[in-house]
């Protein structure tokens, strides 16, 4: 063997022992404080990010099959999730490429040229045409031994890793405010129904009061009040009506449809509000995406630390060709007009004016800011889960109270009622006791779209994920 082939051998040896080693630091997932519990004391356990497990159709609990429809459309044609998945097909090409460089690259690059070549310069002393034909193949491989490649391949595997979760993370935000915005319509359309009630009561006691006038049993007072709350109870249904089309325009949008073609006819809002468990604090880093994500810029972050370490020390590549070069096309490939080189080449920074210690410097404060950037992810998963299931529990409270003053409402309305039709009281009575019913049945019916939305928030800090109370 001869020692330019020994020495070949040699490196490629040399490179491959060496293709194992990195500098910089080697990723770990820094501490970040966890709530030994929830407020209302449930348990605690050690965790591990597990966001990449299927959610499932949590909007299913809800047991509406126009939901379930609606949740489907928006996954297959909402323009932002599109786009969102158009940037994760980018950063996935981005983690193709980095692989790439572990691989030696060949190129093909032929090439063909005719030149003259100047009197004073020939041989002869007279000018001539020449042609060249070339044809080689040209292997370049750049020697990993500092790990350059290998930390590239790590923040690129994370970046990508992180861009799944950020998809997850915005289809989770898209669902939840679907479903957010379907129940807020569906709230308002009990609400019409509630208005369109109490105006038909209202056109029969203006009709009494009428009656009554028309018989000089009132005074034109209480023909003037019946006519001003019918005339206020009707506004407020067209109101209404309006924040009902600017929902379902919406959710026209949510879903990917136009909304001048899309309508949802009415129906109240009978659902119940489901009984979610809020699980374990630390399963918050199983099931959310967008606190996967945040960790996984971290662990991208510590990895370009390494790359910029690598700056600092000669980088060695090898380049080798081999083909075949002429002067006439006909004798190209003959195997006597066979070319090849073989060498290596090295790179080391003498003096660069403080730019690769500047990118180091980058490179560590970047990795600094993604911790920060984790631990707030953490606070903030944990405070929506906090607010959800405090808000559950104090609307839970607020809607007993708010029944007993339906109800209390409603009984007083029915006997003042009687009492005016006794020509016991003033249509002023009727009129209070009316109206308190009617605020306090809206009242009623707003909470519970507001403890349905909760829960969807609830579920939504949870990661999409929920326990289902057994009873």
């Amino acid at each position: 063997m001869s020692k330019r082939m020994t020495s070949i051998l040699l490196g490629g040896l040399l490179s491959v022992l060496l293709a194992g080693c990195a500098i910089g630091p080697d990723y770990q997932r820094p501490q970040a404080l966890v709530p030994i519990q929830f407020k209302n004391d449930a348990p605690w356990k050690a965790a591990a990010p597990a966001d990449q497990l299927a959610k499932g159709n949590w909007w299913e609990i809800y047991r509406d099959p126009l939901l379930n429809q609606l949740e489907e459309k928006a996954a297959m044609a909402n323009q932002n999730l599109l786009a969102a998945y158009a940037r994760l097909s980018q950063v996935q090409a981005g983690l193709g490429i980095s692989k790439a460089d572990r691989i030696p690259r060949l190129d093909l690059n032929g090439s063909a040229s005719r030149q003259r070549t100047a009197a004073d310069l020939s041989a002869g002393g007279n000018g001539r045409i020449d042609n060249r034909f070339s044809l080689p193949l040209v292997l370049s491989y750049e020697l990993d031994l500092w790990g350059r490649v290998k930390r590239s391949i790590e923040a690129a595997e994370a970046d990508t890793q992180g861009a799944v979760a950020d998809y997850r993370s915005l289809l989770l935000s898209l669902q939840a405010e679907l479903a957010r915005s379907y129940f807020s319509l569906r709230s308002i359309d009990s609400e019409i129904a509630l208005l369109q009630q109490t105006i038909g009561l209202r056109i029969a006691t203006r009709d009494l009061v009428k009656s009554k006038y028309e018989n000089g049993q009132v005074g034109q007072l209480d023909l003037s009040r019946a006519d001003a709350e019918l005339a206020s109870t009707a506004a407020e249904e067209i109101g209404l009506r309006k924040q009902r089309a600017e929902l379902e325009s919406r959710i026209a949008v949510l879903i990917g449809e136009s909304p001048s073609t899309f309508s949802l006819a009415s129906a109240p809002l009978n659902q119940q509000v489901p009984a979610l468990a809020p699980g374990l604090p630390s399963q918050l880093l199983e099931r959310r995406p967008d606190v996967a994500a945040a960790e996984r810029q971290m662990a991208a972050a510590s990895a370009r630390i390494g790359v910029a370490k690598t700056a600092f020390f000669p980088a060695i590549s090898l380049t080798g060709s081999g083909g075949f070069a002429s002067n006439q096309v006909d004798s190209l490939f003959s195997w006597d007009n066979r070319s090849w080189g073989l060498g290596p080449a090295i790179s080391l920074p003498i003096f660069d004016a403080g730019r690769n210690t500047a990118n180091l410097d980058r490179a560590r404060a970047a990795y600094e800011e993604a911790i920060a950037n984790y631990r707030q992810q953490l606070l903030v998963a944990f405070q929506e889960v906090e607010d959800g299931l405090n808000g559950l529990q104090l609307l839970d409270q607020q809607g007993k109270f708010l029944q007993q003053a339906v109800d209390a409402a409603t009984q007083a309305w029915q006997i003042s009622e009687k009492r005016y039709r006794a020509g016991l009281v003033s249509y002023l009575e009727v009129v209070d006791s009316q109206r308190t019913a009617l605020q306090a049945e809206r009242a009623l019916n707003r909470l519970h779209g507001e403890q349905l939305r909760t829960s969807i928030l609830l579920i939504k800090a949870l990661g999409g994920g929920w326990e289902e109370h057994s009873g």
